[in-house]
């Protein structure tokens, strides 16, 4: 009996062993390593779907090269696992934001899934200065409503620059009347959309030869739409509690100048690094504030730091109100809120 047990013990070690051994062997043969890989490794290709649309208006897919051009897409974004993953977790934070703002200028909501491909929902800077998470360069963030300067950069702000972005994709609607038009102009600008359109004498996006960027650019958006959209079609699986949650916090009116947001942040109970995160917008550690404009400053709320895990805590620690609103014209009434 102890033999047998002894057999029983030893059998499993040894297949677990040998299978390791020829992972690692110098030895094993092409044809033996090429079975062993093509046992454990395998690349599907994408599916097409035979209907699709963008803001409502109709992909035709039985045109093959506007078929291959979404293909190619639709294999990046799939196979690039760890980029759209983030995509998908950072959307459950910043979607909820930015699709009522969407909604209430009559944009369509696929047009959210074009801050994903500027940006990657992260206040990055572009090689030619775009920043942001709308990838807006400075000249065209005033014309459309932003404050740039070096104190107060409104790209960063996901609420403002997102107001903005709408002004710019209602604009091009109007000269369009297309948003896959739209959204193609959104990269190339305005102007040279409807001069490429003029001198190729076509009228939609799909019959345009354009710089490889821009002709690459919707179909990102379409194929970002397809994965984000469906993600489980697309091999990504994730639990609800994996996602980046929105964070609450209360907002801090201001219409005068803050001379140290080191101290500011201090004094609401957080630190410099948590008060940039939650207002990325402001650029320096002053707030110089001439012209006595209101500017908004989120404060998170006191336990924002500790892992939520599931609603049920999330709804012990945070109440359920909207971001309570502190309303102040000076520092000194600040000073006297948090004391």
């Amino acid at each position: 009996m102890k033999t047998l047990t002894v057999i029983l013990i030893i059998i499993p070690i040894y297949i677990i062993i040998s299978f390791f051994c020829f992972s690692t062997d110098e030895n094993s043969t092409d044809l033996e390593y090429n079975k062993e890989f093509n046992s454990k490794y395998n690349v599907f290709s994408i599916p097409i779907p035979d209907k699709l649309d963008f803001a409502g208006e109709n992909v035709p897919l039985k045109l093959f090269d506007v078929r291959e051009s979404l293909d190619r897409e639709l294999h990046v974004n799939t196979y690039w696992q760890s980029q759209t993953m983030f995509y998908l977790k950072k959307a459950n934070r910043y979607f909820p934001i930015m699709e009522p703002i969407l909604k209430r200028n009559n944009i369509p909501d696929d047009f959210k899934y074009l801050a994903v491909i500027e940006s990657g929902l992260s206040n990055v800077t572009s090689p030619s200065g775009a920043k942001g998470v709308w990838q807006f360069l400075p000249n065209t963030a005033k014309e459309f409503g932003l404050e740039v300067n070096d104190e107060v950069d409104e790209r960063y702000h996901l609420e403002k620059s997102t107001q903005a972005a709408c002004k710019y994709l209602n604009e091009a609607y109007k000269i369009f009347k297309n948003w896959t038009l739209v959204a193609a102009s959104y990269n190339v600008g305005m102007t040279s959309l409807t001069n490429s359109l003029k001198n190729q004498r076509v009228d939609n996006y799909y019959d345009l030869l354009l710089n490889e960027e821009t002709a690459r650019y919707p179909y990102r958006i379409i194929s970002i739409k397809l994965i984000m959209s469906q993600p489980n079609n697309y091999g990504f699986h994730f639990r609800k509690k994996d996602l980046y949650s929105n964070i609450p916090s209360d907002i801090v009116k201001i219409d005068s100048s803050i001379q140290d947001l080191t101290n500011f942040a201090f004094l609401n109970k957080i630190n410099y690094k948590i008060l940039k995160l939650f207002n990325p917008w402001l650029r320096q550690n002053i707030l110089t504030n001439k012209d006595k404009k209101t500017y908004e400053i989120k404060i998170p709320k006191e336990g924002f730091r500790e892992i939520i895990i599931n609603e049920i805590e999330y709804n012990e620690i945070f109440s359920p109100e909207e971001n309570k609103t502190i309303i102040s014209d000076s520092i000194s009434n600040i000073e006297n809120i948090q004391n």
